[in-house]
């Protein structure tokens, strides 16, 4: 009998959903239920029921878990940052270390060695906050309750630096003394959206940002006589969003006092953070973490490195000292900007950066033939497009360091690149957000190069060996699916025995060969001039019939002019 709402029942909790929520089963149906630890046994109330699942709330622990603690925070049932607060942190670590493991074995169905988690500080680590603001009876500023979007009004956090909590709570009496109004976010009304507040941890440095939604902040200069009194305070900033949008912050900014950065130290390189910079929110954990990354790339100091997504460019400088070159690509303009100042202000003359689309990025770098021995990648939560990873493998790196905090789109991502010629050998989870159900994850990823074997008539094998004909056609089938870009094929001469080496640097896939010939030029398909104007699809079904040609799709295999090699006592 499935689940009823308002019906108690006796759960065993026996693991975690990726939001952090315990999970039972009950008569078979799943139930999830919010401040749970796995190992508990408990009285669950059900406040939804469906046909699949359940979503209860403890009434009461009659047996708790052994990973269970005492929770430290009177937020904790209502606030969706921190899940985990009720385990030990023991716990959490061996938890975390299973999701990856899960999501590479289960979602990507990738057998990977999964290293230990590597930790640091997990109470008051995080640099960076962002305080929704709005009106109740009183103005309220402070983190939004679960899977909503109203406010928990709490200035401090466990999570957060002390200070962060002062300076909220000073912003809080501003608006009250001059009636400056907080934004609705129903209506679009009221100005100020949220506080956001940077703190450099080596330097001590502190950046306040005001998100409104206008372009002018009345009452300015008293705004900043109230925040001058902390001392750490560098630089205050608004920011302009006027779009009825759940994004945080807007494009464009005005600096009201001080600098328009801040600056920190990260992997002993000076960082300049300006309110769009992407920055690690955990200082330490990121130092063990692009240390890790270093050491995945095993450099030896001829290496040109490809750091996509690159930020304010703190994975590629830390690197730089390492290496002999490092291109960034990054498509937030301020993000470039802020790279760029980062390599002038401490002497580094050994990288580059470029703004725009990756995807985009990564093509023009291709077709100025720069290949990278090794590319870094560290996308937004969503991963890589397709798009991007073929055009990465295109350029042949020997190894990829993939970065995420997203540990499902990554192993997505890596089974994508094992189809592409990448085999994932290590992973490594990095508990940049203790107590939250977020973790980071660095991915080694060495290139795999196979040898393909396959035999030609005189005429295709001697247009090949001339350069004449760079791509051979063929049905799609389980031989040719194993080929991938950057593999070897040897093809051998039918009549003399004669063989050549080449290299696949692109697959073209199609459904039919009338799609493929309206697609690909035929005179590097194997056609010359005098025959172009009377090829035809058909002339492909004296090698594979129409049947084949419809259960398997055919391909064409793109591949580089080979090294001339007519050894003939070669046995392939």
């Amino acid at each position: 009998m499935s689940l009823q709402k308002n019906q108690d029942i006796q759960l065993n909790i026996e693991g975690y959903t990726a939001e952090g929520n315990g999970v039972g089963h009950y008569n078979g149906q799943a139930v999830f239920v919010s401040g749970a630890a796995k190992g508990d046994t408990i009285i669950a109330h059900i406040i939804k029921a469906k046909k699949t699942y359940a979503i209860g709330i403890i009434k009461q622990v009659l047996k708790p878990s052994p990973d269970r603690v005492k929770v430290d925070c009177e937020h904790f049932r209502s606030c969706g940052g921190c899940v985990f607060r009720h385990i030990s942190y023991e716990a959490e670590k061996q938890l975390k270390r299973q999701k990856v493991v899960d999501a590479f074995t289960r979602l990507a169905h990738i057998d990977v060695p999964v290293m230990d988690i590597i930790t640091c500080e997990t109470e008051r680590y995080r640099n960076k906050a962002q305080y929704p603001v709005g009106m109740e009876k009183d103005i309220v500023a402070g983190f939004y309750a679960q899977k909503s979007h109203r406010i928990i009004n709490s200035s401090d956090c466990a999570l957060q630096p002390k200070e962060f909590a002062e300076i909220v709570e000073t912003i809080k009496d501003w608006m009250r003394e001059f009636g400056i109004t907080a934004y609705d976010s129903v209506n679009h009304t009221g100005l100020v959206r949220h506080i956001y507040i940077r703190k450099a941890f080596k330097t001590g440095q502190i950046m306040v940002c005001l998100v409104i939604n206008g372009n002018v902040l009345p009452y300015a200069d008293e705004l900043c006589d109230d925040l001058m009194r902390f001392e750490e305070i560098k630089s205050i900033v608004i920011n302009e969003n006027t779009e009825k949008t759940n994004v945080i912050l807007g494009k464009n900014c005005t600096t009201l006092w001080g600098e328009d950065y801040i600056e920190d130290i990260l992997c002993g390189v000076k960082i300049r953070l300006s309110p769009l910079s992407f920055y690690q929110v955990n200082h330490d954990c990121a130092e063990l973490l692009y240390k890790k990354a270093l050491d995945y790339v095993e450099a030896k100091g001829d290496e040109t490195i490809l750091d996509l997504y690159c930020g304010a460019g703190t994975i590629g400088l830390s690197m730089a000292k390492d290496v002999k070159k490092v291109i960034g690509v990054e498509i937030i303009p301020e993000a470039i900007e802020d790279a760029r100042e980062n390599a002038k202000r401490n002497n580094i003359e050994n990288c580059e950066f470029y703004c725009g689309d990756a995807k985009d990025a990564v093509k023009i770098l291709k077709d100025k033939n720069i290949e990278p021995d090794a590319v870094i990648l560290d996308p937004p939560r969503k991963g890589c497009d397709r798009e991007v990873l073929e055009y990465v493998a295109e350029m042949k790196p020997k190894k990829i360091v993939y970065v995420s905090c997203d540990v499902s789109t990554q192993a997505r991502d890596c089974a994508i690149l094992r189809e592409l010629g990448y085999e994932t050998a290590e992973v490594t989870p990095v508990d940049m957000f203790p107590k939250t159900s977020h973790t980071e994850s660095v991915a080694l990823l060495s290139r795999k190069i196979d040898v393909h074997k396959m035999k030609l008539n005189v005429t295709p094998f001697e247009m090949i060996k001339s350069g004449e004909k760079t791509i051979e056609l063929r049905l799609y089938d389980e031989k040719r699916q194993q080929v991938k870009v950057g593999d070897k094929i040897v093809f051998t001469n039918i009549a003399t025995g004669e063989i050549l080496n080449t290299t696949v640097v692109k697959l073209h896939r199609f459904d039919t060969f009338d799609d493929l010939y309206k697609s690909l030029p035929l005179l590097r398909c194997g056609y010359t001039t005098e025959d172009i104007n009377t090829a035809h699809p058909s002339d492909m079904e004296q090698y594979y019939s129409a049947e084949e040609q419809k259960k398997h799709g055919v391909v064409g295999i793109e591949l580089c002019r080979p090294k001339k090699n007519t050894d003939k006592s070669v046995a392939y």
